[in-house]
């Protein structure tokens, strides 16, 4: 359902745009490229919207510097020109730009705030990552810091500041401390979303914009159901 609705460019939600950049709060379930499912990605999307927004006659350029997972919403940055993107991705592998997501978890974290240093192991196969204290052979160490921002019934709201980029992070380290995210059923959730999303949210990003030299930050709002509303 998310692809028929995202088709539309009129939906996408932009949440910034200049010559060189434009950023997108993205909706669980929608993929940022394409992939073996052939589902329409949010890429193309964007490049239909840009397309009919500025009347182009011929293709649209648009360069992916980054990815968030299938189920998680939130700000996805894609570079409008060649020059932007390269620069981007330098921006992204070198860590420049600092991310903060946010998580609604299962169970409240054993210190209200602190920082979670693990060593992830991925299995390709299983599309799925391990967290280990100490370091093992194919291990990434991985780090971020966390922090509650509000207590709910039945979960808690955390900040998460990633420190390092790894396959699925946020989600096997909060689920190795014993606080799996709402929803995620391959890290420990007891069951799915309906919508097969999960609660975790890109909500900020800051970095210095590739082009211009100046500081750019970006926030994105949750989707909107009752356990994000409550949130905010």
């Amino acid at each position: 359902m998310a692809n028929k609705i995202l088709s539309n460019p009129q939906n996408l939600q932009v949440l910034y745009e200049d010559n060189h950049l434009i950023a997108i709060n993205k909706r669980p379930g929608d993929i940022v490229q394409g992939d073996k499912t052939g589902d329409m990605p949010l890429s193309e999307v964007v490049k239909l919207y840009l397309k009919t927004k500025y009347n182009k006659p011929g293709n649209v350029y648009l360069g992916v510097a980054h990815r968030l997972d299938r189920p998680t919403s939130g700000i996805v940055v894609f570079a409008k020109t060649s020059k932007a993107l390269p620069r981007l991705n330098k921006l992204f592998a070198e860590k420049s730009a600092k991310k903060t997501y946010w998580a609604v978890v299962k169970n409240s974290p054993e210190r209200p705030e602190a920082t979670l240093e693990h060593w992830l192991k991925r299995n390709t196969k299983q599309n799925k990552s391990y967290a280990h204290i100490k370091e093992v052979t194919d291990s990434k160490k991985a780090i971020l810091d966390y922090r509650t921002l509000k207590k709910l019934d039945n979960y808690d709201l955390l900040e998460v500041d990633l420190k390092t980029g790894r396959h699925h992070q946020i989600r096997v380290q909060l689920s190795a401390i014993g606080c799996p995210i709402k929803g995620d059923l391959k890290y420990g959730f007891d069951r799915s979303n309906k919508d097969a999303s999960i609660h975790l949210h890109a909500r900020k990003l800051s970095f210095i914009h590739p082009v211009k030299k100046e500081p750019l930050i970006i926030c994105a709002d949750p989707p909107n159901d009752p356990i994000w509303n409550a949130c905010c």
